[in-house]
């Protein structure tokens, strides 16, 4: 059962928290380019891709009590990386482009300030989840093996 609960952990975080960090990564470029369109898509695809991203800690819980290390200090980081880059997204990095989408000036110091701030958020966002990712692998500490 562990063998299945980390591969559903780890399908859900590839599925969805990935689309979130290319579609984020994405979007400050987009707006410099000026393409409206595309970023309504990539807005809507970070808005239900962070919804479905609900699935990767609930399997990662279950995963991590399954395997006994709940109290794991690698896992403790992990959960509050996480829980940080959930916040980022939910408040920075979304409210930033919704902001951009509801007709914040697109040239001048204001427009680029904006896009600055909302790049170097997403940027965060993704750091965040890279440190998640690399604490995952590594397990500093762990003694469930590598």
């Amino acid at each position: 059962m562990t063998k299945v609960l980390l591969s559903l952990h780890v399908l859900a975080a590839i599925v969805a928290v990935g689309p979130v960090t290319v579609a984020a990564s994405m979007f400050p470029p987009a707006v410099r380019a000026g393409r409206m369109d595309n970023l309504v898509v990539l807005h809507r695809i970070c808005r239900v891709y962070a919804a479905v991203g609900i699935a990767v800690p609930l399997f990662g819980f279950a995963t991590a009590s399954a395997l006994g290390v709940l109290g794991d200090a690698w896992l403790i980081t992990s959960i509050a990386l996480t829980a940080a880059a959930a916040a980022v997204l939910v408040f920075q990095v979304l409210p930033g482009q919704e902001k951009l989408l509801a007709g914040a000036p697109s040239e001048g110091a204001v427009a680029t300030r904006v896009r600055t701030r909302l790049a170097m958020q997403t940027g965060t966002f993704n750091l965040l989840w890279a440190t998640v990712t690399v604490l995952m692998i590594v397990r500093p500490g762990s003694t469930t093996g590598v």
